[in-house]
């Protein structure tokens, strides 16, 4: 029978959520729209602070204002729909709608991972070739490497997707999360998932423990040459770097934790997924202005500029 024919006998996904108390759902409603709303105002004002301050027009700003726009997007693919099912009796999404789900989730998630990649070879220029560095990395070469990371995220993505589709679902539709995600919709397929499970472990799992890797000892090549080599600005460049390993961590260990593992349920995985989906993009925008000066001034800039704005406004 063909595979198009299996997978229309399951038109929608069932969620199971967060497995709480129907009394707690309200609660958890509030936090994560707290949260949502928190993160939608912390790295908009990243973006609107890096637009609007010529002083931030570099490639570290740049990038940082683009995983900024990442972290939006990123919260944006799975935080409605948790907040929708934590006040309605409503916990489903169709066939079509996971696969769109799963689609964006893996291409913002993938090119966060490119993007951080490429954070982190731009510290690499900066400390190891200083004088050439603004040559090496102007604007264009800027726009260049995001606009690669999103082809990067897009071609990962297309292959979680097409992988999902060669598969027949013909049964059961319960899902042990609350968004769609790779891992949880094999398992309900209605065949011997054994080589798609190995070919999207391979692609996840190994993908990120190896780019998880490679950026870590990247950061300490970074770290040492700092601490022999740099004298002026030597703080800021070991807290920019700071910064970065700590972003990097929230990103790839929980992306780790989920991928790297067969295809099974922990009852921890979704407190993970939590991490990684709803509270790393708050997170991210924190470490960010709490460890860099030029930042925080640029902010305290831009919110001087915005009262003075209201101010002679209302006197008009």
């Amino acid at each position: 029978m063909a595979v198009d024919n299996f997978t229309s006998r399951v038109t929608e996904f069932v969620f199971v959520g967060m497995s709480q108390p129907s009394e707690f759902e309200q609660f958890l409603f509030f936090l994560f729209l707290i949260v949502y709303i928190a993160t939608w105002l912390g790295n908009v004002t990243i973006i609107i602070t890096v637009i609007s301050d010529h002083h931030l027009h570099m490639p570290l700003y740049i990038f940082l204002a683009h995983l900024a726009f990442l972290d939006v997007s990123e919260s944006t693919v799975t935080a409605p729909k948790l907040l929708q099912m934590l006040i309605s009796k409503n916990k489903t999404i169709s066939f079509h709608g996971c696969l769109t789900q799963i689609f964006f989730f893996h291409f913002i998630g993938g090119t966060v991972a490119f993007s951080l990649t490429t954070m982190a070879v731009d510290r690499y220029l900066a400390i190891h070739k200083p004088l050439q560095y603004m040559i090496i990395m102007n604007k264009k070469t800027c726009f260049g490497i995001i606009l690669c990371s999103w082809l990067g995220g897009s071609i990962h993505s297309m292959v979680q997707v097409a992988l999902i589709l060669q598969l027949p679902f013909c049964g059961p539709n319960i899902l042990d999360n609350f968004y769609c995600d790779v891992p949880q919709v094999v398992r309900l397929a209605c065949t011997d998932i054994y080589t798609v499970e190995l070919l999207l472990v391979s692609n996840n799992g190994l993908g990120v423990t190896g780019t998880f890797i490679a950026l870590l000892i990247s950061y300490i090549i970074i770290l040492f040459k700092i601490r022999n080599h740099v004298s002026e600005g030597k703080h800021k460049a070991l807290s920019t770097c700071a910064a970065q390993i700590t972003v990097v961590s929230l990103h790839f260990i929980p992306c780790i934790y989920i991928y790297d593992q067969p295809f099974k349920t922990f009852t921890e995985n979704k407190v993970v997924s939590i991490l990684y989906t709803v509270i790393s993009p708050v997170v991210n925008p924190i470490i960010y202005t709490l460890r860099n000066t030029e930042m925080k001034n640029a902010i305290r800039r831009l919110v001087r500029k915005v009262l003075r704005f209201y101010q002679k406004d209302s006197k008009l």
